[in-house]
């Protein structure tokens, strides 16, 4: 076989390879996109169902109706839906759905008080560069 009738069996090879290379380099960055609208909005959800519980929470001594009220135009404000509202005493328990693009997760968030116990029967808390107290028992 000569080198000419080689050449005009090979010619238009690397097109088809760089279509096919094209194709997959596409469907890759398609797939990233897709990765990021999802964490995207996650991410979202997330911030307004922590804002809306810690709403729901700051007005929690108001009642039902004036903590999950402030909770719903928080996650508004976020872009968000308050899908559920609950209140156990001062605790909020909130669940909020944010969309981008065909993703739409929904993510759920608690708040309330802290403890309130200053001193905690067990002696305190035990931590780096501190030593247990009485009862604490150490290892």
């Amino acid at each position: 076989m000569s080198g000419s009738a080689r050449r005009e069996r090979d010619r238009g090879s690397a097109t088809v390879l760089v279509a096919v290379l094209a194709t997959v380099l596409c469907a890759l960055f398609a797939v990233i996109l897709a990765l990021g609208q999802a964490v995207t909005a996650r991410h979202r959800a997330g911030a307004a169902a922590d804002l809306a519980a810690l709403a729901a929470a700051d007005r929690a001594l108001s009642g039902r109706d004036a903590a999950c009220g402030a909770a719903e135009r928080v996650a508004a404000a976020q872009g968000a839906r308050l899908t559920l509202c609950a209140l156990d005493g001062r605790v909020a328990d909130v669940t909020a759905q944010a969309g981008v693009g065909p993703y739409v997760p929904a993510v759920r968030a608690r708040a309330g008080p802290g403890p309130t116990d200053p001193d905690p029967p067990d002696g305190g808390p035990v931590g780096p560069g501190r030593e247990p107290g009485p009862g604490g028992g150490g290892s």
